[in-house]
């Protein structure tokens, strides 16, 4: 038992210290880093043009990172459209869904009534009015969706001064850094001789392998959960299920949330409105999606990627002060490299 308390001690420090750099330092030094990494991206290339060629180590960095470039940017711009058009699909739906969703609060409203009409006494009044101010605004809930976009939006475009300067920064350091490349290796190589690298080799190694062991795990299961979602979703004859289904793949992703944040709620709303074939179809869905999941996760992750329930948690919670909801996704890829690493240091 006392064996174990200086791990977490330690587990404890390098996951603060891992998030001091990542809210206070990344931020500062996220272009040079992105400059680097499309540095390497181009690097096979730029090695080629230079040495099989014989070009300039400048020209050759220059076409090797004007091509990954513009790789990575016609990419970029598939996903965009691809966001585009559904999100252009997801606009005609928007009335039909208001209306759905006005319909399901209505009924949600005098079905609770109901049931508090039922309450003698004042309690039954209290809930009566509990009740009352609770769908009040029922009406009105695309308009505060649309004033929560719209405030989003502003505050992304506040932004964009700032990730202009960063975006050119970074797209300049890659040229300089892909330039340099070659001295700068050698420069790593005299300042941290190969007897000292090799820990840090060792580490990053471990860290590659548990991050990309639990990325990898976290796709495909997010992708099991979009392609059961769809093929239920289609038999119960949702329109838009391909939308749906991706929707709801997002939200199984984040930790905590899962498909029954959106599946339980939808089921409720049909039973209240009558469609009791849907709301059992919808909780049959959410059953298999949930078993399905709890079956492969263990298998997909692997003993190696395990951490301890206290660190889970510490790592959701922390990630959720910090950085809310995104915080909670990060945080524990944070866990699983201090999982990796600090065993092997402590």
């Amino acid at each position: 038992m006392n064996s174990s308390i200086p791990k977490y001690i330690a587990a404890t420090a390098f996951f603060a210290g891992t998030l001091f750099f990542v809210k206070y330092l990344l931020p500062l030094f996220l272009p040079f880093l992105l400059g680097a990494a499309l540095a390497m991206a181009a690097e096979p290339l730029v090695a080629f043009l230079s040495q099989r060629l014989k070009l300039r180590r400048a020209f050759a960095a220059g076409i090797g990172i004007s091509a990954a470039f513009g790789l990575l940017s016609s990419l970029v711009l598939l996903i965009c459209a691809f966001l585009l058009r559904e999100l252009r699909n997801l606009a005609g739906v928007l009335p039909e869904l208001e209306q759905t969703v006005n319909q399901g609060l209505n009924t949600a409203d005098q079905y609770l009534t109901a049931l508090t009409h039922r309450i003698p006494g004042e309690l039954g009044d209290v809930l009566t009015r509990n009740v009352d101010s609770l769908f009040s605004g029922s009406s009105a809930v695309l308009g505060r969706i649309g004033d929560f976009l719209l405030k989003t939006a502003s505050g992304v475009l506040s932004h964009v001064p700032n990730g202009a300067l960063g975006f050119a920064a970074g797209v300049l350091s890659s040229f300089m850094i892909s330039a340099k490349l070659p001295k700068i290796r050698r420069r790593l190589t005299q300042w941290l001789p190969p007897a000292k690298m090799e820990p840090i080799l060792s580490a990053l190694k471990r860290l590659k392998t548990a991050l990309g062991g639990w990325l990898k795990a976290q796709l495909k299961l997010s992708a099991v959960t979009f392609c059961l979602s769809w093929v239920g979703l289609f038999l119960l004859g949702i329109p838009r299920a391909p939308l749906w289904a991706l929707g709801i793949g997002l939200v199984d992703a984040f930790p905590i949330l899962g498909t029954g944040t959106v599946l339980v709620p939808w089921s409720m709303l049909a039973f209240l409105q009558g469609d009791n074939l849907l709301a059992f179809g919808l909780l049959a869905l959410y059953a298999v999606a949930a078993l399905s999941r709890s079956i492969l996760e263990p298998k997909l992750l692997g003993k190696q990627l395990g951490l301890d329930p206290l660190i889970t948690l510490m790592a959701l919670y922390v990630g959720f002060r910090l950085w809310s909801i995104p915080g909670m996704i990060l945080a524990p890829i944070l866990a699983v490299a201090v999982a990796q690493l600090v065993p092997h240091q402590a």
